[in-house]
């Protein structure tokens, strides 16, 4: 699929994030990283764990609430046998962030108790949050310091120009200094960040997004979108992607001048079916191979 692979971010804001994070890593105890639970692969830079190297890491898995909740328990699991603490999170509405605080002290935890071993009593904690664009690193932000108004006054140890936020009585959280951009060395990655919306439709062939969604359905079969589309679960596998999408628009009513069926339409619907979870909670990227 080589229109994917003209997708790119600008290498010039990449090397500026990095900068400002490396610069920022001195100022902070552990880092969050946000990813979309339905792309944990492709929502991610790879780049981080170089940046971020020995610090404590707690990841977050947002839009869990479109994410199949089996497969979010699978990847919660995947990251637990590589002793990294993760979450189910739904930025948006809040839903599993008030497990934040408690897992960023879990993976604290030895230097909290070798504070208090030195007689300090509360020890701070301080936590730098990243993402890539669209991910729902704003939202957690937003959220958070909107149920913390209180910002981090100036003292001591807390560089001045840089946004912290009370997220409880012994965190604080370090306004994202930058965002990280995906690598799209690899078309699938672009396909499935396309697929969730984190791409914009218009440098994409839409049509051509749909049907790749299509192929990735075909194989899926859930059982919500089967029946969203009143289709036959044993014609989905001697149906061509591309007249499967016509079918889809013909149910749908999706008809132009002379009876054609408009695949633009019914691709654009399709799409915005499946980011919206009508299709039903789809995860595309699984740990483990294929979810049974």
């Amino acid at each position: 699929m080589s229109e994917m692979q003209n997708i790119q971010w600008f290498p010039g804001h990449m090397t500026k994030t990095k900068r400002q994070i490396q610069a920022n890593l001195k100022l902070v105890d552990a880092v969050a990283e946000i990813l979309d639970a339905r792309i944990p692969v492709s929502s991610r830079n790879p780049d981080l764990n170089k940046l971020i190297q020995n610090k404590p890491k707690v990841i977050l898995l947002n839009k869990c609430d479109m994410a199949n909740q089996t497969a979010t328990k699978m990847w919660i699991d995947y990251y637990k046998k590589q002793g990294v603490k993760a979450i189910a999170v739904d930025c948006k509405s809040g839903r599993g962030l008030n497990k934040f605080p408690q897992s960023v002290n879990e993976v604290m935890s030895e230097k909290i108790n070798r504070l208090k071993s030195k007689g300090m009593k509360n020890p701070m904690m301080r936590i730098m949050i990243v993402g890539i664009p669209n991910v729902g690193k704003s939202s957690f932000i937003n959220r958070v310091s909107r149920q913390n108004r209180a910002r981090v006054e100036d003292r001591p140890g807390v560089t001045r120009g840089n946004q912290w936020f009370t997220i409880s009585n012994n965190l604080e959280m370090l306004d994202t200094p930058g965002v990280l951009w995906p690598k799209f060395d690899d078309k699938i990655v672009g396909e499935h960040l396309a697929f969730t919306g984190a791409v914009k439709d218009q440098i994409l062939d839409i049509e051509l997004l749909a049907v790749r969604l299509l192929d990735f359905l075909k194989q899926l079969k859930p059982d919500d979108f089967i029946a969203r589309f009143k289709l036959d679960k044993d014609e989905l596998d001697s149906t061509d992607s591309y007249d499967l999408l016509k079918i889809i628009g013909k149910k749908r009513g999706m008809l132009v001048s002379g009876g054609e069926i408009d695949t633009e339409r019914a691709a654009i619907m399709l799409l915005d079916e499946f980011r919206a979870a009508k299709l039903g909670r789809i995860t595309v990227e699984m740990p483990y191979g294929e979810l049974k």
